[in-house]
């Protein structure tokens, strides 16, 4: 393979002292106390770099439905082939060359440490009288899983996945913990792949059991309440499957329970009620797709009797939950903004349910959680998530406020028990865990994050802007109080827009410290999320996805015609289907953007489903294996829109190894491709990680140096002259 970097080199814009990001900034008095220590730009000296590395083109076209298809990086998608990793090496030495020259690197090393250093917590579960939880204290490389006896008792490690690797690069996680708070199914992830293995650990002896399952994607767990089987379900790698395990025995005696007749497209996922009398199974087609409900009274055996249908029409989305005697459901059958309805658990078909909680205009209902012998319903008014408390009748018992725009989510605990778990965040306020008590709405806070920047000086509106085909759509903005709109602001703009997924207000320390740094922060809800419904989801799914693309234009375009910044001082970012949007946005309109972070990304549109478990989200996509399919998502594909001769904006991609969701080859490709095409002098950039993936993987030391290489390369580009 030839990869040489070419003699000329590029002198890029230098930051500008004056500006909001400018090296001061970095280190100001509020963020790392020592403002009177910082460098000026002005001994900064001038970024060069070389040409990227020349990477080799093969005369590959494939015809598809009578259209020719270019894919000159093809053999890029071999991951394991000696010729692509010495291409990895060549292209994150080029990437080294260019961060190493980067102005600020230490100050900037300072302040992201002083914000992912911190004392984190998750939410607790319940279980006999233990609160499980995990648990990372500031100089810590990960997270820990520990109990406490009572929510105020000592706390006891569980374990910790420290020692699991020289790299730390291995992390751990719950899913399950028996009812008496004696056992807890626990998963190891290895290098932030998708795939875990499963472990189940004696609480009491600190041992594990010798029941190990090797990794795999598994779906849900369920133990016995006699704590002598669990249920589990796997998918992606086989026809999915839901089966039984007892404990003590030989995987290979497990018995299939659920299953037949389904295909790798279809996720299943089962529910065991809490005394393990029925078993609920939600079937999910695809990542995002339509679902069933099945639900069967289980035999002494652990053996399900007949599993009765209650809904499978191919075009609703429902879920459910025990409660009781009863079933609680929130489903969208009839109801686009969804609606709550109960349903006797020894009848559960369709025709027997009941509506307790209309739909709403104003207000999209995501689930119910039966808590304490209330209904914990969680919906969205105005993108805001927000939860409400009813009875078993329907009435409105309290709406849980904290008087802000923010997010609450929760609630957790269980149908029998007194106490749930809720949180609160929003872009300005660190996340807050709760214990309530159902009955009379006290709260007592769990863990509360505490960061080292300036929230409450922080402004967070909500606008509407309007869409190319004239649909409003709205966005959150956050920057300093006092924020001058003169067209000069480094802004980040990032989104989503796919799969029903919301982009909701809630506490990033990366966003939060763009902001306290004097930058905008936006979020626009485009199309394709479940903002406003499923109507608002298929309006960008499979042949509408372009109203997604344009819905995130526009949002660049509102954001520089009302003042806060211009193309030049404006970033884009965007992850997994984000990564889309974003690579669809630059090969769209490339002369928007000031600069571009692609994350673990689909781009190879043509050819996306036939990796890994895109199998998933045809149903979202589409697939170009259809003609009409493919006339669509050929249009907006963003390797094959890639034109020679553009001049692109500064793009680092970002992707690695351990991503078994979204094939790194789109990363791979892509940034071969452009680095080929662009003839502007903007840097092309692949930040290639071997062990980190979709999943994560990265011990806080390796997340601290990606924020600094992402900072650093945004601030030299929509912060400089």
């Amino acid at each position: 393979m030839t990869a040489v970097m070419s003699a000329r080199r590029r002198s890029i814009r230098n930051t500008s002292a004056t500006l909001a990001l400018a090296a001061t900034a970095f280190v100001g008095a509020s963020l790392v106390g020592c403002a009177d220590t910082a460098t000026t730009t002005a001994e900064y000296a001038p970024v060069e770099f070389a040409a990227p590395p020349v990477t080799r083109t093969d005369d590959v076209v494939d015809v598809l439905h009578g259209v020719e298809v270019p894919d000159p990086y093809r053999w890029l998608e071999d991951q394991q082939g000696p010729e692509t990793r010495e291409w990895i090496e060549v292209q994150n030495a080029y990437t080294d060359e260019v961060f190493e020259q980067l102005p600020g690197r230490e100050e900037m090393t300072a302040l992201a440490t002083s914000l992912l250093k911190i004392d984190s917590q998750g939410s607790p579960t319940e279980r006999g009288g233990r609160y499980f939880y995990n648990k990372r204290a500031a100089d810590e490389e990960l997270s820990i899983l520990y109990y406490r006896d009572g929510s105020t008792g000592e706390d006891h490690v569980i374990i910790d996945p420290h020692g699991m690797s020289e790299d730390h690069t291995t992390t751990v996680g719950r899913r399950d913990i028996s009812d008496d708070g004696t056992l807890m199914v626990y998963v190891i992830r290895e290098g932030g792949v998708d795939e875990t293995s499963i472990k189940i650990r004696n609480v009491d002896t600190g041992e594990d059991l010798p029941d190990v399952f090797p990794a795999a994607r598994y779906g849900s767990i369920n133990l016995t309440p006699d704590n002598t089987g669990l249920y589990y379900g796997k998918y992606g790698s086989q026809d999915p499957r839901i089966y039984y395990h007892a404990m003590g025995t030989a995987l290979e005696e497990d018995v299939e329970i659920f299953g037949e007749g389904y295909t790798m497209q279809d996720i299943p996922f089962g529910n065991l009620s809490p005394d393990g009398k029925w078993m609920l199974i939600t079937v999910i087609e695809g990542s995002s797709g339509p679902n069933e409900l099945f639900l069967a009274e289980m035999g002494e055996d652990g053996m399900p009797g007949e599993w009765v249908e209650m809904i499978s029409d191919g075009v609703t989305r429902s879920s459910a939950s025990f409660a009781g005697d009863n079933l609680v459901i929130t489903t969208d059958l009839d109801a686009p903004n969804s609606r709550v309805m109960v349903a006797p658990i020894d009848s559960p078909q369709v025709e027997n349910w009941v509506e307790l909680i209309p739909e709403s205009p104003d207000r999209v209902i995501r689930n119910v959680s039966p808590v304490g012998g209330y209904y914990f319903v969680s919906y969205l008014e105005s993108v805001q998530p927000k939860l409400a408390q009813y009875d078993t009748e329907g009435n409105l018992v309290r709406e849980i406020d904290f008087g802000v725009i923010g997010s609450v989510f929760g609630a957790g605990g269980e149908w029998d028990k007194q106490e749930a778990t809720i949180g609160f965040s929003s872009f300005h306020v660190p996340t807050t865990s709760y214990l309530i008590d159902v009955d009379t709405g006290e709260r007592e806070v769990w863990f509360q994050t505490e960061v080292p920047v300036d929230t409450e000086s922080m402004d967070v509106k909500q606008v509407w802007y309007t869409s190319a085909d004239g649909t409003e759509i709205p966005m959150f903005i956050i920057h300093k109080q006092g924020l001058e709109l003169d067209g000069d602001n480094p802004t980040y703009l990032t989104g989503y827009g796919g799969f029903n997924v919301s982009r909701t207000p809630g506490f990033s320390a990366s966003a939060a410290a763009w902001v306290d740094m004097g930058g905008v922060y936006a979020i626009p809800n485009l199309r394709g999320g479940g903002e406003f419904g499923e109507a608002w989801h298929e309006a960008g799914m499979l042949g509408n996805k372009q109203n997604v693309f344009d819905d995130f234009i526009a949002a660049a375009e509102y954001l520089i015609g009302a003042g806060y910044t211009s193309s030049e001082r404006l970033a884009i970012a965007g992850g997994s289907n984000g990564g889309l949007l974003v690579g669809a946005a630059m090969t769209q309109r490339p002369d928007l953007f000031g600069a571009v972070v692609c994350t673990y990304p689909l781009l190879d549109m043509v050819r996306y489903h036939d990796f890994l478990v895109a199998r998933f989200w045809v149903p979202e996509y589409g697939s170009s294996e259809d003609p009409e399919q493919f006339e669509y998502i050929h249009a907006y594909s963003p390797y094959h829109n890639v034109v020679d001769g553009t001049d692109y904006p500064a793009t680092l991609f970002i992707s690695g190894d351990g991503d078994t969701r979204v094939d790194p080859l789109h990363a791979r490709k892509m940034a071969a491709l452009v680095q080929s095409m662009n003839r502007g002098e903007n840097p092309i950039l692949l930040r290639y990680h071997t062990k980190a993936g979709h999943s994560g993987g990265m011990p806080v030391s390796e997340r601290i140096e990606q924020m600094v290489d992402t900072f650093a390369f945004l601030r030299w580009q929509v912060a400089g002259e």
